[in-house]
């Protein structure tokens, strides 16, 4: 069972796990622009994920995740995929309200909730008609 992590050390492992997808290679000044805190904020986190064994990390060396470590990264990555096509895609959201919203719900949500959540999505790609219906039914309200 994965170890539950704070929605900060959350934020983290999402931001190495997309450097490293994107560039292959992820400095801890990376992660201070991406999140706006301190190299002293990154430099602590940093060190509280290695003690957890989800990254690999010394202090001037290169960061690179675990297997563990980016299972739990696609996790969080996935619960905000998921959320975020729920109030972009079925609330018809804009997209960076989306985002913000599915940011703060990722690291609440409830394991049932989140599969209703998924379960709701697979059901909008295979019916989008329905989705045309409620948006027509909320702007007549």
């Amino acid at each position: 069972m994965q170890e539950k992590l704070t929605s900060s050390l959350e934020d983290y492992l999402e931001v190495i796990y997309n450097y490293l997808d994107k560039n292959n290679k992820v400095r801890a000044i990376d992660i201070s622009r991406e999140l706006c805190v301190s190299r002293a904020s990154v430099s602590e986190a940093l060190k509280r994920l290695a003690d957890r064994e989800l990254i690999n990390y010394g202090r001037y060396d290169v960061i690179s995740l675990t297997p563990k470590g980016t299972e739990q990264a696609l996790d969080v990555i996935n619960k905000h995929n998921t959320l975020q096509y729920f109030f972009e895609e079925i609330m018809g959201l804009e997209h960076s309200i989306s985002a913000q919203t599915a940011c703060k719900i990722e690291h609440i949500i409830s394991g049932e909730v989140l599969e209703r959540f998924a379960a709701l999505k697979d059901f909008h790609k295979a019916h989008p008609e329905y989705t045309e219906k409620f948006k027509e039914y909320y702007r007549e309200k």
